[in-house]
């Protein structure tokens, strides 16, 4: 019991279902509810689906690629920083959510699933959690049974971001996207960083 205690808690902390609202608030900042929804879903199905492959086969295809998880880590932050400068500058930056050219399939994945859900903290948090020399297939499966309560958690907070759009109104999302995107550009950039900093071998930053 308190391994799956633990295991529900490191998932949690990685999949970060609160911190994601902001991110899917300004994803979809110009849809509808009914399309928001549609959206949330898929965001979840996409993120459920992904980290699944990697508890399934994550960690032979990283070891047959010779690709390095903090790989991952720098390549989901450069990711996140471009969606973060999106974010703050607007328009002027191809604005990916604005009226008239938002996809909810395509903003789902990207980057609401992608690397918002199950983003490089996650993969490596499924990966070491059911790590094929420590733990059988009976532990992976109740791994996978915790990530999909967790997915669970993440889709009723999203499903929550309609009334809370409706409550702050166009004017205080667009602020809120604006600040959460520079937050979020810090957050991208730090999450590059520690992992080029491990790599080196570098002192904290």
């Amino acid at each position: 019991m308190q391994e799956r205690i633990n295991d529900f808690v490191t998932l949690f902390v990685v999949v970060d279902p609160i911190g994601t609202l902001s991110i899917f608030l300004a994803a979809t900042a110009s849809l509808k509810a009914g399309a928001r929804r549609q959206t949330a879903f898929l965001a979840v199905m996409f993120a459920f689906g992904t980290l699944l492959f990697f508890i399934v086969a994550g960690q032979y295809l990283l070891a047959a690629m010779g690709i390095p998880l903090r790989a991952f880590q720098i390549a989901g932050g450069l990711v996140l920083f471009v969606f973060a400068l999106n974010m703050v500058l607007g328009e002027t930056a191809g604005d990916p959510a604005r009226k008239g050219r938002v996809d909810p399939v395509a903003v789902a994945i990207n980057p609401i699933a992608i690397p918002a859900i199950a983003g490089p903290g996650a993969m490596l948090a499924v990966v070491l959690l059911t790590d094929n020399d420590r733990f059988d297939v009976a532990d992976q499966i109740f791994t996978s049974i915790t990530l999909a309560a967790v997915m669970a958690i993440q889709l009723v907070i999203l499903l929550l971001a309609s009334p809370i759009a409706r409550l702050i109104g166009a004017g205080g999302a667009n602020i809120i996207r604006r600040v959460m995107g520079i937050i979020l550009a810090a957050v991208a950039a730090n999450m590059s960083l520690s992992a080029v900093v491990d790599w080196l071998g570098l002192p904290k930053l």
